[in-house]
């Protein structure tokens, strides 16, 4: 045996018998009192503490996440064997936690550290606290950085910074995926670490972006947190919060980091659907009445770090037949910096990316753009949405009976709308934007 194995188990005995003389080898236990799908209410667990990791039975864990008088509430996040009401419930004294492996990147993994394509645990696994106190304000700077995802259309018009949370919006099929895509592909060479962050989708799903990763060369630099359709309503809502957390350790170490959320809606309704089997209040929608509190909690990580560097957090919302106002995307939109807002219409009509540039908005602007770019950019944008609300109007008539002006105005609007047209993973450089622009002419419309 190797000098470093015998250190090693020396030092793991020294720990076990420290423990044993300090009494911190005797845990809480109760017994499962019922048992519906993954919610267990269990008593004897008196000085349970909330979010306290606790094994149930004999293959099962999870987090407890209700208090009452007599009984805990546990969410159980694996279960190996059938529970029975009397298993055995043993807290374990401390908080539930993410496990994370430094040799993830470049892998499809859940927030427990195993490699989904393998089926094997990632070795050196560390743990990662779901809950941490928030960065107070004067560890956050203004956000000037931009984050260019590679779509001229949010480059030029609606820009992103480093330490800027964007929501990305729209009905089902828009495009909305994409987005995300395109704009981790269009950080290779810049130092960002990406994180994708799959809720509730198919192994299939998953396979297909990792396979256009793999394509592109993004996987160098990316990491795959999935949480699969069939996974345990629990690990579906946490896994976001474990992305963030990994995201904030990277940023502490004064990296720059991207994290995609796919998507917040389907979160919602996992939140919706835990709060409801474990009988608390409903609220508006049936939604917990602290789901505004839960995505906000998470959002409010991405910002600039003093210490240099960044989480940028890019949350997609799924909406239905093009509303933007309904319970959920109200709150988020109120929640981030902007949103790029994505129209079934502009998709049916082949404009791809099919963002609606009337409702889109950033609320950094210029502040996060190059010279160049923000020169171009406004002046284009004012040019577009003029010619957008026209368009209909004086798509009924006929051409030759406009003015000069007006004929100009609108052939501007179609070629500048033409030229913000890209198919998926086409990302462009921002030379390539600018010679676009110029191509078309960069004065205002007489």
């Amino acid at each position: 045996m190797s000098t470093d194995t015998t250190g090693n188990l020396g030092k793991i005995l020294a720990e076990k018998i420290d423990a044993i003389k300090d009494g911190r080898n005797v845990y809480a236990t109760g017994r499962v009192r019922m048992v519906r799908e993954y919610v267990a209410e269990a008593d004897g667990l008196e000085g349970a503490a909330y979010f306290e990791r606790v094994q149930v039975g004999g293959d099962a864990e999870g987090y407890v996440d209700a208090i009452g008088r007599n009984t805990v509430l546990i969410n159980l996040t694996h279960v190996g064997e059938k529970l029975h009401v009397g298993d055995r419930v043993v807290a374990m004294g401390r908080p539930f936690c993410a496990r994370y492996s430094k040799d993830a990147v470049g892998h499809i993994i859940d927030m427990f550290g195993t490699e989904k394509m393998l089926g094997r645990t990632m070795a050196d696994r560390v743990d990662i606290p779901l809950e941490s106190e928030p960065i107070p304000i004067m560890r956050r700077k203004a956000v000037t950085r931009p984050l260019l995802t590679g779509i001229a259309g949010i480059d030029m018009l609606y820009p992103i910074g480093r330490g800027q949370r964007q929501l990305i919006i729209g009905d089902k099929k828009t495009g909305k995926t994409q987005i995300a895509l395109d704009t981790i592909v269009n950080q290779k060479g810049q130092d960002i670490l990406c994180i994708y962050t799959a809720i509730g989708k198919t192994k299939k799903e998953v396979k297909d972006i990792y396979a256009q990763f793999l394509k592109h060369g993004a996987m160098v630099y990316t990491i795959i947190l999935a949480a699969f359709n069939d996974d345990p309503a629990p690990v579906l809502r946490s896994t976001p919060y474990a992305a963030l957390s990994i995201a904030r350790m990277y940023m502490e170490r004064g990296k720059d980091v991207l994290v995609v959320i796919d998507d917040l809606k389907r979160h919602a309704d996992i939140c919706r659907e835990i709060a409801l089997l474990m009988g608390k209040m409903p609220g508006r929608d049936a939604y917990p009445p602290d789901i505004f509190y839960s995505h906000s909690r998470m959002l409010e990580l991405g910002c600039q770090h003093v210490n240099g560097g960044s989480v940028t957090i890019l949350p997609i919302c799924e909406t239905k037949g093009g509303d933007i106002t309904d319970y959920i995307s109200t709150n988020i939109i109120s929640i981030t910096d902007g949103q790029i807002v994505l129209s079934g219409k502009n998709f049916e009509k082949g404009q791809k990316p099919a963002i609606h540039y009337g409702l889109s908005v950033s609320r950094l602007g210029g502040a996060v753009q190059n010279p160049a770019l923000k020169k171009a950019g406004p002046p284009l944008r004012r040019e577009l949405l003029s010619y957008l609300e026209q368009r209909e109007v004086f798509e009924l008539t006929n051409i030759d009976e406009m003015g000069e002006a007006m004929r100009r105005r609108i052939r501007r609007g179609a070629e500048i709308l033409e030229m913000l047209k890209q198919h998926k993973f086409a990302v462009r450089t921002e030379e390539e934007m600018l010679a676009a622009a110029n191509a078309i002419g960069a004065g205002d419309a007489q």
